[in-house]
């Protein structure tokens, strides 16, 4: 089930590269509710890992080693209730792509913190942003709350 104010159990992330933005919202995702959301990511256009995803993640006690850019083509999964898309270019794709299929998607414009500039701290900030603007959404849209200790 999906919906507004209704949490859905199976949600792709989807952006350009599935580099910064998408891992960035799955593993987040993943975080805040374990065992509760499946989660996964994709990318229009195939990338590479972005050491400023890897800083930026560890600051918050996440591990992204793990993660390899995939694609939509290279998901081996189907049947998610919600895509959320983080760049116009996967929006326009998530639709082609679901025009027959039950499935919501929703277009969250995320800034793409690849084009900043700067010393490497002025790009982190960047980074840290476009993280915490995901956090925020991410935990208003799937209606999260705190557990003891969080």
């Amino acid at each position: 089930m999906s919906g507004p104010g209704l949490r859905p159990t199976a949600v792709l992330f989807a952006c350009g590269m599935n580099s910064v933005r998408s891992p960035m919202a799955e593993a987040l995702t993943q975080k805040l509710f374990p065992g509760q959301i499946y989660v996964r990511s994709a990318g229009v256009r195939h990338g590479k890992i972005d050491p400023f995803v890897d800083a930026v993640m560890s600051e918050m006690g996440i591990d992204m080693s793990k993660h390899q850019p995939k694609t939509f083509e290279d998901l081996e999964e189907s049947g998610f209730d919600l895509i959320v898309t983080l760049a116009p270019e996967a929006h326009h794709t998530a639709l082609e792509m679901t025009r027959t299929d039950a499935v919501d998607v929703e277009y969250w414009p995320t800034m793409d913190p690849t084009i900043a500039t700067g010393s490497r701290e002025q790009i982190l900030n960047e980074y840290r942003t476009v993280r915490d603007l995901l956090l925020m959404r991410i935990k208003k849209r799937f209606d999260w709350t705190p557990t003891a200790g969080d």
